[in-house]
């Protein structure tokens, strides 16, 4: 620490040491160097802090190449939905409405700061939903939008729609244009609108059901549910992509764990009849039951 230093320093120290993102911990390099004295004996710590902000701005480089998020602590879960839109678009609203989140919500612009993160439960399935900050923000997180598997763009205005699609080029999942329609505009206007662009999207009411029924269908994956003999099926399905086998099924329970599988009967729409038995390469299908006896 530099003599004299001035609280206001050390607060931008502090919140370096306490930034998650590399664009959060550049935000602060950048304000500790404006605040940094300037005297001689500081010319070190100068110095030190610019080699330290080169090294990060490398590294936001890369990062925005290889369009990964920069946020530590987030693991993606089996289904994972992004909420993206400008600032007091209700994006926090939407994610506590819809899962077990309590965000802050606040009127003054940007008060999200970092990604919060909350369970949407639906048909028996976890989906992992999640408010990114305002993408005209600097807390934004483009990696977390290009790696998400649906993305939920949230708009007040149809023109709002064209911008932020404009912004998130490299995102590969599934869009759902979720309408807030604060303005109370003719609802049959926004609809026929959207539909001859063949958007994908749903205009936000009270009744939520028709959202959570969207975003659960634009996954690509189905469910399989497990049961050990004389028991019943687990509440909770595992999640699959479409195709899997049984042996696929079995090492997500625990890798090595299909070398040790004995028998497998299976009922649901894959098979033939009620508790057929097949084999590990039988291919499964949506609400699938799937039973294992070990040797």
């Amino acid at each position: 620490m530099p003599i004299n230093a001035s609280p206001h320093f050390e607060r931008a120290q502090t919140e370096y040491e306490q930034a998650e993102t590399t664009e959060q911990k550049i935000r602060c390099l950048k304000k500790m160097l404006a605040l940094s004295p300037k005297h001689k004996g500081a010319e070190n710590l100068n110095a030190q802090l610019k080699r330290r902000l080169a090294r990060l701005k490398y590294t936001k480089e890369k990062e925005d190449k290889s369009g990964k998020s920069s946020h530590k602590g987030i693991k993606k879960a089996d289904m994972q939905a992004v909420i993206v839109g400008e600032t007091n678009t209700g994006k926090s609203s939407l994610l506590l409405s819809l899962t077990n989140a309590h965000p802050k919500i606040s009127e003054t612009r940007f008060t999200t700061t970092k990604p919060i993160i909350g369970m949407m439960n639906y048909k028996t399935v976890s989906i992992q939903l999640i408010e990114n900050p305002s993408i005209e923000s600097e807390y934004y997180d483009k990696g977390l939008t290009n790696t998400a598997d649906t993305i939920l763009i949230l708009v007040n205005t149809l023109e709002g729609i064209k911008e932020i699609l404009e912004k998130i080029p490299k995102a590969k999942g599934k869009k759902i244009i979720v309408v807030n329609n604060k303005n109370n505009l003719d609802e049959r206007k926004i609809t026929a609108t959207l539909q001859s662009k063949k958007y994908n999207f749903v205009i936000l009411s009270k009744n939520l059901d028709p959202l959570k029924e969207k975003i659960f269908q634009s996954f690509d994956k189905i469910r399989v549910y497990t049961k050990e003999p004389g028991k019943e099926k687990s509440p909770r399905p595992i999640i699959m992509k479409p195709d899997s086998t049984v042996f696929d099924v079995a090492e997500k329970i625990l890798h090595g764990f299909s070398k040790n599988v004995k028998e497998t009967k299976i009922w649901g729409p894959s098979s033939k009849f009620a508790g057929q038995k097949v084999g590990l390469k039988h291919k499964l299908k949506d609400l699938d039951v799937v039973e294992f006896k070990t040797r």
